[in-house]
């Protein structure tokens, strides 16, 4: 298979060395509800820590004003009774005013919320992360319009997967019993049909699959466990190094792995 290759140690021409010495771009941090936004604030402080951006804003629901300090990291919009977001517009000038967002869920689980903030990403202009329970957020209404977006990068669980694949009939189905080659096989024709990007993880492979072409990293080389994974200081790596090298997403994203 020519579109896929197994990196199994760090490449040569290593894009760690692209992060610039002087502060640049703007990275968007999104997601929280009424009840739950600490690990928007904690990722934010960690790029903040990491890499020299410029500027680094925390989005969540106005419903948190009251409980965190008036800091020019915050950013409020619009909450709905439920503590999430409730303005479409305001959500798509977001998105649109930043180099890269990277949106980490904690998002009220409702057909509102679904509705609203899967319909905001499908016109998101500049690069868009999504990973944790997001996924299942803008995936579960209607995603064919989000699919078609070249500025969504699902980071998402082969269960998540599953489901999307469910979702829009794809006529080639994801399972955990499968080799990591049927899956390879899967994944490069469904980013053939359709333009987002796709990080996952199966069989202790980290797979990054973009317009058909097909890289896996093992998981112990990014020093995180499978559960790790997920909790957002890795996809906060991903968009930090795309950000620095935005026609390169997947030598960046390995770059992020490693």
């Amino acid at each position: 298979m020519d579109y896929f290759e197994k990196i199994e140690k760090k490449p040569i021409e290593d894009l760690t060395w692209n992060i610039p010495e002087r502060k640049q771009g703007l990275i968007n941090v999104i997601g929280g509800n009424g009840q739950s936004f600490k690990t928007e604030i904690k990722i934010s402080e960690f790029l903040i820590k990491k890499y020299p951006l410029q500027e680094v804003k925390t989005i969540l629901p106005n419903v948190l004003k009251t409980q965190l300090p008036q800091l020019p990291i915050f950013v409020f919009l619009s909450s709905t009774d439920f503590g999430s977001f409730a303005n479409e517009t305001e959500l798509i000038k977001v998105l649109n005013s930043a180099d890269y967002n990277l949106m980490l869920g904690d998002l009220s689980k409702n057909t509102i919320t679904a509705k609203i903030v899967g319909s905001a990403c499908c016109y998101s202009e500049k690069p868009l992360l999504l990973t944790r329970d997001t996924v299942d957020i803008v995936t579960s209404n209607r995603p064919e319009k989000l699919l078609m977006n070249d500025k969504i990068i699902l980071f998402a669980s082969m269960a998540q997967l599953q489901k999307l694949f469910r979702s829009i009939y794809y006529p080639k189905m994801l399972f955990l019993s499968q080799s990591l080659i049927q899956v390879i096989e899967t994944l490069h024709k469904f980013t053939l049909s359709y333009p987002v990007s796709i990080i996952t993880l199966h069989n202790n492979q980290i797979i990054i699959a973009k317009n058909g072409i097909i890289k896996s990293v093992p998981s112990e080389s990014s020093n995180y466990t499978p559960i790790m994974l997920w909790q957002g200081e890795l996809a906060a790596k991903i968009a930090a190094m795309n950000l620095y090298n935005p026609d390169n997403f997947i030598s960046a994203t390995v770059a992020a792995i490693f």
